[in-house]
């Protein structure tokens, strides 16, 4: 029976290894509409950027939600009525133990780096691993793992649990258990469109990001006020049915579905084309009763093992954009963590008020994401995209600091501009960056390199993510105008860091437009 329905799958290319839900799609299409003529690669194509995009979506759903209940597990008491059973002189009785404390902010920020150095750790062995697995397996399982350790810090409450150990656990859990999430998704995407110029795709793509921080961010605050075990368990849902969907779905690259591909992209010293060529080729589907896996020109060469760490280190630029990434995460991050609680600590606002005014910053992320994506497209030369996003980025934090609490437009304004200098270069380097140097000459444009160096740039990312929010919650104490001063600094860094590929990427530019321009003959 299996071998009979097969041979209905195979006629479309479909392998034996194609996830279930793809199977039936193609078994209903076949029977409904048999002389149905599509663009099988572009169908597919669009249908992993859409099932990705959602994966990682819920990625940040599940990360964001301890950033809004931080204002309800720490607040001011003095400005609400305590209840009749509270003895004279508590002014922590309305915070939630283990944070009832006046060094809560580090407690809080403790919790941070709990989730983001496992995060760092892990992520470099979740790169390497991810390349030796089914990443369609290794999503759907990350994902419902994330889901349950976001489940069970919501949980704490709904069992009155005040023991700080039983919150650090389940934070670090969480940390590893997302490091699935990243090298996947970008490995899966690299893998379908091939060496083609992504900034833009990615860019757009990269939004995912963005929009998981602020339907986060909507789902959290709904509750925060009334039951923040709720801000927890809501997402963790929303995870648990995406991951089920990933599992049924979601191709992780073409020759699942009888599709191989084989790209061959100039390289961007090379003059003589500006196109990529692209051939498609469907395995053969009438003469084997099981559909190849490699065909025409991609059965000419060997597949590659996946490569060593050592080896893709030495991937000219892959250690600049990582330190780079180090300090434009530090910011990132800071702000992901902590901006609603400053919002509060510098305005009126409520914590439901500020946790949805902070969502500003990441709509500003979203068009960062895609402008950024969009220049680098169109000038060849992502270090200078980064370091000119860097460069206004500091006087934007600075005028934020000075005169974002003045009035609430402003405030709304400057989060938009403060999103788009921030997030742009961030998302900028974690995708198309990562993926057009895993995908390196020197690695013969062997897609294995992909998962490697996105854990290696992501990693080192994530671990300025694990500082940034963890300085934060010490140095706020003493002043936030000092967690500023802290971010512009690291931004000017991340600039001096790109200094070098910039000079080259604009020596390349002008010896490239030197090189097109007609030569001029003297007659005498």
């Amino acid at each position: 029976m299996r071998r009979k329905c097969f041979k209905l799958f195979k006629m479309n290319g479909v392998s034996r290894d194609a996830p279930v839900g793809i199977q039936c799609i193609q078994k209903f299409s076949t029977w409904m509409c048999p002389r149905l003529q599509i663009n099988r690669l572009r169908w597919y194509q669009a249908g992993v950027l859409v099932l990705t995009y959602f994966t990682y979506m819920t990625y940040h759903l599940t990360r964001k939600p301890i950033s809004v209940v931080k204002s309800i597990l720490h607040q001011n008491c003095s400005g609400l009525t305590p209840p009749p059973d509270i003895r004279p002189g508590d002014d922590q009785w309305c915070n939630w133990a283990p944070f009832n404390t006046h060094d809560a902010n580090t407690l809080l920020g403790t919790l941070d780096s709990a989730f983001l150095f496992c995060y760092a750790g892990a992520m470099f062995i979740s790169g390497m691993v991810a390349e030796r697995v089914d990443l369609r397996y290794f999503l759907s399982l990350g994902m419902l793992v994330s889901a349950v350790f976001c489940y069970l810090f919501g949980l704490g409450r709904t069992l009155d649990i005040h023991d700080i150990s039983y919150y650090l656990v389940v934070q670090a859990g969480a940390g590893i258990a997302q490091t699935t999430g990243w090298p996947g998704t970008v490995a899966i995407v690299g893998k379908w469109f091939g060496n083609a110029k992504k900034g833009l795709i990615f860019g757009l793509w990269n939004s995912h990001t963005s929009l998981g921080n602020i339907l986060g961010t909507i789902t959290a605050a709904k509750y925060v006020e009334y039951d923040w075990s709720l801000s927890f368990i809501y997402p963790a849902l929303i995870m648990g049915v995406v991951a089920f969907m990933v599992f049924l779905f979601l191709a992780p690259e073409p020759k699942y579905v009888g599709i191989t591909t084989e790209r061959i992209s100039p390289s961007r010293s090379s003059h003589s084309s500006d196109e990529d060529v692209s051939e498609v080729i469907v395995g053969d589907q009438h003469h084997s009763d099981e559909v190849t896996e490699e065909t025409g020109l991609l059965s000419q060469r060997p597949r590659a093992g996946a490569v060593s760490l050592t080896r893709a280190l030495a991937i000219p630029g892959v250690i600049e954009f990582s330190l780079s990434l180090f300090f434009a995460k530090l910011v990132s991050y800071t702000f992901l963590y902590w901006l609603p609680m400053y919002i509060k600590s510098s305005t009126n606002l409520t914590p439901k008020q500020s946790s949805e005014l902070s969502t500003a910053f990441d709509v500003g992320g979203v068009v960062g994401a895609a402008l950024a994506g969009l220049l680098a497209d169109w000038a060849g030369c992502p270090g200078v995209v980064c370091v000119g996003f860097y460069a206004l980025c500091v006087p934007t934090l600075l005028a934020y600091l000075q005169w974002g609490a003045t009035t609430y437009i402003l405030n709304v304004c400057l989060l938009v501009v403060a999103g788009v200098l921030v997030n742009g270069p961030y998302a900028l380097i974690t995708t198309a960056v990562s993926a057009e140097l895993g995908t390196h000459s020197s690695l013969a444009g062997d897609a294995q390199a992909l998962a490697t160096v996105t854990a290696i740039i992501d990693g080192t990312g994530s671990i300025g993510a694990a500082v940034g929010p963890q300085m934060a919650g010490l140095v706020s104490g003493v002043s936030w105008s000092y967690v500023f001063y802290m971010l512009v600094i690291c931004d000017f860094l991340a600039l001096v860091l790109l200094l070098r590929i910039s000079k080259s990427e604009i020596a390349r530019i002008r010896q490239e437009r030197r090189l097109a321009s007609p030569r001029l003959v003297r007659i005498e």
